[in-house]
């Protein structure tokens, strides 16, 4: 009986959640369709963003976007990005997905694959995006998504830094 008992808790050592975990459906895809806001200042300044993906431990699953024109002194801005990812990371970031965007609508196609570049599995996250302005206001839009077999629509309203948010999750 010990014995069964110690090889089951090794074999379930062995097999963590994500080596069990479910992929995601074959042809899934994902579209952030977002708005950089018009504050109505007269020469506004173009926010820094971030857009991430947290799994259900709360720990980055994902980075999708990045915009910061390359000037890492003020990633600390994004104080929830630098808090849960950024300041453990920073020496890995090597590229930016894109210099400051003006107003405007804009998209994001994200590829559905962890820090490591591993297909993420089926489940519940939690959909990051934040953005700062210098001299303007800051802003955090938190939306929880399933990534499962079902295609889904989410919608956020707009905020201050940023217009309304519009979350698509297509299962082919």
């Amino acid at each position: 009986m010990k014995l069964t008992v110690t090889l089951l808790a090794v074999a379930s050592g062995l097999f963590s959640a994500t080596t069990l975990a479910t992929p995601l459906p074959q042809g899934a895809a994902l579209t952030i369709n977002l708005a950089i806001a018009d504050t109505g200042a007269a020469n506004p300044a173009r926010p820094y963003v971030a857009a991430w993906l947290e799994g259900s431990s709360k720990t980055t699953a994902s980075q999708w976007a990045l915009w910061t024109g390359n000037q890492t002194e003020w990633l600390k801005d994004l104080r929830t990005w630098w808090r849960k990812f950024g300041r453990y990371h920073v020496q890995e970031i090597d590229g930016y997905s894109s210099a400051t965007r003006a107003i405007g609508a804009y998209q994001l196609s994200p590829q559905l694959k962890d820090l490591q570049g591993q297909p993420l599995p089926q489940g519940n996250y939690t959909l990051y995006i934040e953005a700062v302005r210098e001299h303007g206001g800051r802003d955090i839009v938190r939306q929880k998504i399933n990534l499962g077999t079902e295609s889904l629509q989410y919608s956020v309203p707009a905020n201050a830094e940023l217009g309304p948010i519009t979350i698509k999750y297509k299962v082919k």
